[in-house]
């Protein structure tokens, strides 16, 4: 029987076993490797430092923009802001001319015809006329009453004085029939007074009556009273202030 030959391994004093490695290679690999990634980084950071300078002086460039657009903004906000006052200041401003001017207007429509009637009562050329109603007006008044303004004239006499008593009636429709609201019930008093009146060449009277609700003026008819004959005029309610029709 054959027996195996033993194997002889001679071995070197002091190698290293082959299944590790020298902690010295190790070390040697870890260094290299770090090495490698700082040149990495320098070269990355040297690559991108020129595009992240711009990119940075970009930005600021951007801030200080929009920091000028706020300020314009701002500035245009104010301003219309401004032209919105000065609008409404001026369109006030203008209102209250437009509305002096109107009443200016009315002031001197009012003097002339005020002129036209002095001239017409007291000129070399008018007309030579007794005792009458000019005109009467009516206005509405808070509370349902109405306001009423009489002139009287009178030119035939200029040294007389005429005196006396006004009254007047309105008729009109009322639950549709035609009827007459007299000087008392145009003041819901019994008895009621006239209204007197003295002058040399006109007089202005004025006063206030009340309406029934349900009654339509047409007509009024004024009625003096004094030392000579009666007077009686009719005016339409509707154009009060033009001339009477006498009766």
């Amino acid at each position: 029987m054959n027996r195996p030959v033993p194997r002889i391994q001679i071995v070197r004093h002091g190698a290293s076993s082959p299944g590790r490695v020298p902690w010295v290679a190790v070390a040697v690999v870890g260094v290299l490797w770090l090495l490698s990634l700082g040149g990495m980084w320098l070269l990355a950071s040297r690559l991108a430092a020129p595009e992240l300078g711009q990119a940075q002086t970009e930005l600021r460039a951007s801030q200080r923009q929009v920091a000028e657009l706020q300020r314009q903004i701002q500035a245009l906000k104010q301003r219309q802001v401004n032209l919105a006052v000065s609008d409404q200041i001026s369109r006030a401003a203008n209102n209250e001319v437009q509305a002096s001017l109107a009443e200016r207007d009315e002031q001197i429509a009012a003097l002339r015809a005020d002129v036209a009637f002095y001239e017409r009562l007291v000129g070399a050329t008018s007309q030579r006329k007794g005792l009458n109603a000019h005109s009467i007006e009516f206005s509405p008044e808070a509370g349902g009453t109405w306001a009423y303004t009489v002139v009287l004239t009178q030119n035939l006499n200029r040294g007389a004085i005429s005196e006396g008593q006004l009254r007047f009636a309105v008729e009109g429709v009322r639950a549709g029939k035609l009827t007459s609201v007299s000087w008392n019930e145009l003041h819901q008093k019994p008895d009621v007074p006239g209204q007197p009146y003295s002058f040399r060449y006109f007089q202005q009277l004025t006063g206030s009556v009340i309406l029934p609700k349900d009654f339509t003026p047409q007509r009024v008819r004024i009625s003096l009273t004094g030392g000579g004959a009666p007077v009686n005029q009719t005016f339409d309610w509707k154009s009060a202030a033009t001339a009477a029709s006498g009766e």
